[in-house]
């Protein structure tokens, strides 16, 4: 078993560049034919964009076929980890190394994503052994 899977994680980042993509285009949607302020917009858009995140990376990157109820929920505690992740970052960035502040943001992302994939891969969709069946003798 590869501990890191080149595949699957380009699998992964293909689904994060989907996922961004839907979610700003909620949110710009929300924004001009519904008149949504930026806080309202920005939930409907991320709440969507987290959706497509989960449906696409249970399906498609990880195969996943356990308990979606439990994954989802897990999936969400990851996504709270990994945007810590990322505001450490950034924040470390801008504050301490005194870099840049639109440099410290993208400086968030590989945390975020790397803390994301990695969770997803062991805890949320973790595969599940098969249990050998007994012997009947």
């Amino acid at each position: 078993m590869k501990i890191f899977p080149l595949h699957e994680f380009v699998k992964f980042l293909i689904v994060g560049i989907a996922n961004t993509l839907v979610g700003l285009s909620v949110i710009y949607l929300a924004k001009w034919f519904f008149g949504l302020n930026d806080v309202y917009a920005n939930v409907v858009g991320y709440t969507v964009g987290i959706s497509v995140s989960f449906t696409m990376n249970s399906r498609w990157t990880f195969s996943y076929g356990g308990s979606h109820t439990v994954a989802l929920f897990k999936f969400l505690l990851v996504s709270l980890i990994a945007y810590a992740m990322n505001l450490v970052a950034v924040m470390i960035s801008i504050y301490w190394l005194k870099l840049d502040p639109y440099l410290s943001q993208a400086l968030g992302v590989p945390p975020y994503t790397l803390t994301s994939y990695l969770a997803s891969k062991y805890l949320v969709f973790r595969k599940t052994l098969q249990k050998p069946p007994d012997c009947l003798l």
